[in-house]
């Protein structure tokens, strides 16, 4: 056999083995025996074996797990991969449908889906072939993981759509997977997953994707994140065009005409949610029309023209051993309840959270109570009442301290506040927690410096201050326990890559109060420099959009101590970078039209995608929103513009056409 006869013989048995899999896999419903499929298997493997290099990426042997990868690559989602709001009643629904109805002005259908408990994943499409699997991360980047999603089988590796795609979707492990491999895990000796997410995020951050091969995952598609070519009308249609390429879709959605018919679709799964072989933990409700989506737009963190129906929360009877104390790293003391381990929503909870002294006084908790615990959002275990039948008088009242449990420095309680707080900057529990949160995603990023490192590093007295994570000395790190020589090497490569993150890293690492890593992209793209924010004013600052009175109270306070302009001057004479790098506008576009101004884009446009076209106003100094309000200057209106338009002559705001956009662009 040539290698034409060959590569001839390898298109038919690849269509056929792709046939069967998406019939067995994504149908239920094969049309042949294993026995058929696994000689077909074999002889392609065969083919391949004889003619390596005729071996394609989207070849239905590619699906066992590659060689093991030292680290995932991270992944930049062009559309950030956004959570949802939550309802948790019925009332919460009918604000959201309220809400949407008064918005667009126009009748709204909707879409209900089952709300899967894995983990949220990103496929990308090239010419048909799948490219690249990630996670969502932080919505905005996430972790290449394309090897692992290889391993699913209801994942196709070729579609027809030859147009570059991304759609998104729930990667889950089924019940009788689960079962089965806590199972092989007890035999092992191997600690027992705690529920079928757990096991399925993961199998799913494997380095080794045959550890992922084995565990059989399955996934659902539910969205399209990047789709530039798409046209279609309705999110149910995109449902329909999902299927139609070859994805597995949840088969329970639904669309609603109506709330009621919502409603009642919810509380049939309420019920029902037992009876099916994967877990859900709540019902995803979408507005249907594509256009009143984008007249709906975002918020900083979630859609408004999507909501997430949570269960009610299981509860558990459990006893209160004991109240702990712990510093955060603005130095609020906070409670927690040390219970009996209990089962609670499939996982074991030893912990719950007591918030402050005033929710423990009202609620008249005691150590030593028998309480009700159940986990807020299906998440965070706190106690819901104490059962006081069960009261034997010997019973403790918790008293709240009046020193810090970590320094012993006196407590205070600022106004306004029912926290307590320790004010001592030298706290040694406030420093290992700001380290802590310098190191993290959002901030730093640095890989490697997890929490347990930042703990070991700082129980071995080698960091106090952020500052000496940029002196750490390998010889000192070889010393310590479970640091090997590659991994200091990284850790140290990985701090070393740090200095050159943009200046809204570095503010929002620096933990001060009231400024989240929005609020610190602001100042960054603002200030341009650490020495610009570090000589602003009050008045500069409540200037700037986004940026209320306590942030800018907060940012003078906190740039006027002493020792955080040490600490500044500190890390900069180590090389931490002290400017913003991402896209900021020029002196020669100071004169800008768009300097300085706030800009809302609705409609379709025929020249410039979205992104396109708000990374074009940024950089001319323009800060583009969702929705349109008295602080917007200009809206830009491409065909079929709605709600937006209308509530921008209302306003009087500057409206554009396409053409305007281009004129200012070209010039």
């Amino acid at each position: 056999m040539d290698e034409q006869q060959a590569q001839e013989k390898i298109n038919i048995l690849s269509d056929k083995l792709r046939q069967y899999n998406y019939e067995y896999h994504v149908l239920d419903h094969p049309s042949v025996s294993d026995a058929v499929y696994d000689q077909k298997m074999q002889e392609l493997r065969e083919l391949e074996e004889q003619f390596p290099e005729l071996i394609m990426t989207d070849s239905p042997t590619q699906r066992v797990g590659g060689e093991p990868l030292e680290a995932f690559q991270k992944v930049q989602h062009n559309v950030p991969m956004l959570s949802l709001g939550n309802a948790f009643n019925e009332q919460d629904l009918r604000d959201f449908t309220r809400r949407a109805s008064q918005h667009t002005g126009k009748p709204i259908s909707y879409v209900c889906e089952l709300k899967i408990d894995g983990l949220a994943i990103s496929l990308t499409y090239e010419d048909g072939r799948f490219v690249r699997g990630a996670t969502r991360g932080d919505g905005t980047v996430g972790e290449d993981i394309t090897s692992n999603l290889k391993t699913i089988r209801s994942i196709p590796l070729k579609i027809k759509d030859t147009e570059k795609i991304e759609v998104r979707g729930e990667a889950f492990m089924p019940h009788k997977s689960f079962l089965a491999l806590n199972e092989a895990r007890e035999k092992n000796e191997e600690e027992p997953f705690a529920n079928p997410r757990n096991a399925a995020a993961g199998s799913l951050r494997q380095l080794d994707p045959k550890i992922a091969a084995k565990r059989n995952l399955d996934i659902f598609l539910y969205g399209v994140g990047e789709w530039e070519t798409g046209t279609l009308a309705s999110h149910s249609e995109r449902l329909e065009y999902l299927q139609e390429l070859g994805f597995k879709t949840n088969p329970e959605w639904k669309r609603c005409d109506t709330i009621e018919e919502v409603i009642e679709f919810v509380e049939y799964w309420t019920r029902e949610r037992p009876q099916l072989n994967y877990e859900i933990d709540g019902i995803v409700i979408k507005i249907d029309d594509l256009q009143q989506q984008e007249e709906l737009g975002f918020t900083a963190k979630s859609p408004r023209w999507a909501i997430a129906y949570k269960f009610p929360a299981e509860e558990a009877v459990t006893e209160l051993l004991d109240i702990e104390l712990s510093v955060g790293r603005t130095g609020v003391v906070t409670p927690t309840a040390i219970l009996t381990p209990v089962k609670v929503a499939g996982t074991t909870v030893q912990r719950a959270s007591l918030h402050n002294e005033d929710l423990i006084r009202a609620k008249d908790i005691r150590i030593g109570d028998t309480v009700i615990i159940k986990k807020a959002g299906d998440i965070i275990p706190e106690v819901v009442r104490v059962v006081d039948e069960q009261r034997t008088g010997k019973q403790l009242e918790f008293q709240m301290p009046d020193e810090c449990p970590a320094c012993g420095s006196e407590l205070v309680r600022l106004e306004e506040e029912v926290a307590l707080r320790c004010i001592n900057p030298n706290c040694p529990a406030q420093l290992k927690e700001g380290l802590i949160h310098f190191v993290s995603r959002n901030a730093m990023n640095i890989d490697g410096l997890g929490e347990k490192v930042i703990i070991q590093l700082f129980q071995e007295e080698l960091i106090q201050t952020m500052a000496d994570l940029y002196r750490l000395n390998r010889e000192k790190l070889l010393n310590l326990e479970r640091m090997g020589e590659k991994s200091v090497d990284n850790l140290l490569s990985a701090i070393e890559v740090s200095k050159q993150n943009s200046l809204e890293n570095l503010l929002f690492g620096l933990g001060i109060r009231f400024i989240g890593s929005k609020a610190a992209k602001t100042l960054a793209v603002q200030f341009e420099t650490m020495e610009n924010l570090q000589n602003t004013t009050y008045e500069e600052l409540i200037a700037v959009n986004e940026i209320g009175d306590k942030m800018a109270d907060s940012i003078v306070q906190y740039f006027s101590e002493q020792k955080v302009i040490d600490l500044i001057q500190d890390l900069k004479s180590l090389g931490v970078n002290m400017q913003y790098t991402g896209p900021k506008q020029s002196t020669e576009n100071n004169d800008s039209v768009f300097a300085g101004k706030t800009v809302v884009l609705t409609g379709k446009m025929e020249s410039l995608s979205r992104p396109e076209a708000k990374e074009m106003i940024e950089s001319m100094g323009g800060s583009v929103t969702g929705s349109v309000s008295k602080n917007t200057d200009i809206l830009i209106a491409g065909e079929d513009a709605g709600s937006k338009y209308d509530k921008a002559l209302q306003l009087g705001v500057t409206v554009w056409d396409e053409q305007q956009l281009k004129d200012v662009i070209e010039r």
